[in-house]
């Protein structure tokens, strides 16, 4: 894997391990690099679903202005429906989920929107084909 193009997004979050525990979870994440900051000394978190060189950086800080809110998200892939009913079952019994799930059909699919423990969104899609969409550009040119 080559870092050429988006690599990352940068996130504010309040409880570190918090934030872990929320996209291990609900987008299959784990932690693939953990450090203190050298001249803050604060902690940060690079988090991967391993299947692209792309990382979620997490950032503890004091204060937490959510950045990713409605309409604002990261978007999460679903393998199937009821895997994406299931992850919903569970955010509404805690209380995260925002919206959905609801199908809206092709190109946007079955979805839902879910607040991660700082309020930013994480959406959870079935069969948007984001990667089908891609490689079809990416063939024509």
């Amino acid at each position: 894997m080559r870092d050429i193009g988006l690599t990352h997004i940068a996130l504010p979050v309040a409880d570190i391990h918090r934030s872990i525990e929320f996209y291990a979870t609900y987008a299959q994440m784990q932690v693939v690099h953990k450090r203190l900051d050298g001249a803050s000394g604060i902690p940060v978190v690079w988090l991967s679903d391993g299947i692209r060189p792309f990382v979620i950086v997490l950032i503890q800080k004091e204060v937490v202005q959510p950045v990713l809110t409605p309409l604002a998200h990261l978007g999460v892939g679903c393998p199937s429906r009821e895997a994406l009913d299931r992850l919903c079952d569970q955010a509404k019994q805690q209380g995260i989920l925002l919206d959905g799930p609801q199908d809206s059909g092709y190109p946007v699919g079955y979805w839902a929107f879910l607040r991660d423990p700082d309020g930013h969104t994480l959406e959870l899609s079935y069969g948007q084909e984001v990667g089908l969409t891609v490689e079809q550009a990416i063939q024509q040119d």
